[in-house]
């Protein structure tokens, strides 16, 4: 399981970010996506825990707190879903011509 980490201060970073979750166990993984334009973190992150037991308690714990000025959100992530309308270049519509 991982949990989806949102509404996050730009200025968290990715050990700021294991150290908060630490306090509910151990943490396996974080990451913190970027954006690709402007190479800043993008307000949310992903944390995986060691146990689903301590996963649930830190989403019990964390989810609407303030931290760094910013209430959390804090969930259990939903799989990605796939992109309906196909590959291809998005720059290029072709219902326009």
């Amino acid at each position: 399981m991982t949990i989806y980490v949102g509404n996050l201060s730009y200025d968290v970073t990715q050990e700021d970010l294991q150290q908060v979750f630490a306090d509910y166990g151990t943490v396996t993984k974080a990451t913190m996506p970027m954006d690709r334009e402007t190479g800043r973190v993008r307000g949310f992150a992903f944390v995986e825990m060691q146990t689903e037991a301590e996963e649930d308690k830190a989403i019990e714990e964390l989810d609407g707190a303030e931290w760094m000025g910013r209430k959390m959100r804090v969930n259990k992530a939903r799989p990605k879903e796939e992109d309906s309308r196909g590959g291809g270049n998005r720059r290029f519509n072709k219902s326009r011509f």
